[in-house]
């Protein structure tokens, strides 16, 4: 976690101010706040969208409801989940990307990808599982052959190797979880199941080594 390049790549994130013009001008009319969770030995990426108003006033990824039912979904806890040894978090925009006038959330600003994503990725080389949450992460990593979330999903067992696409698992998808029975059934066991795999692999490395 000391690796000097890294260290210098988290820096440099975290004082990104690219989007000031662009989250002033949102209903929030908010400051950037960049929250990067990169790790050069963690198997596990969750590849999601943005943080949301919680995170951003928290600055740790998924401190909030949808982070507690990720990590049902995953299986871990919350000391295992913020363990960077074990899992690293590089989401589509590193800011809240705010709400517009309705309350609605803002899609993550394409900038910070461009600008930050290709490096991110190259600066974490032990991954091995990239969790794709979510509409954004998926076509990003998928190309634009993905469809929609609900069909990215359905089609898990298609996926290239090392990547799982995901839901949100914001509450609001509720509806969702309940009309899609197969996901708890069928998915949820191969995710929980390769994570734990991962996680107890690389701890056990790490500690042999």
């Amino acid at each position: 976690m000391d690796d000097p390049a890294l260290v210098a790549l988290t820096e440099a994130i975290r004082g990104c101010r690219l989007c000031a013009g662009r989250f002033a001008a949102t209903a929030t009319g908010h400051s950037p706040r960049p929250v990067p969770w990169l790790s050069t030995v963690a198997p596990i990426v969750i590849a999601g969208q943005a943080p949301g108003a919680r995170v951003h006033a928290l600055g740790r990824p998924y401190d909030d409801p949808s982070g507690d039912r990720l990590r049902i979904w995953l299986g871990v806890d919350r000391d295992a989940f913020y363990d960077r040894r074990r899992f690293a978090v590089l989401p589509m925009a590193f800011c809240f990307p705010g709400y517009d006038a309705a309350g609605s959330d803002l899609p993550p600003p394409p900038i910070c990808a461009a600008t930050w994503r290709a490096r991110a990725l190259a600066a974490m080389p032990a991954v091995r599982l990239t969790l794709l949450v979510g509409g954004y992460a998926q076509r990003w990593h998928l190309g634009r052959g993905a469809g929609s979330v609900s069909a990215t999903v359905a089609a898990w067992r298609e996926c290239p190797k090392g990547f799982l696409p995901l839901p949100h698992p914001s509450w609001r998808n509720t509806g969702w979880l309940k009309k899609n029975p197969w996901f708890e059934a069928e998915l949820l066991p191969e995710l929980r199941a390769r994570v734990a795999c991962l996680v107890q692999t690389g701890y056990a490395a790490e500690i042999a080594g």
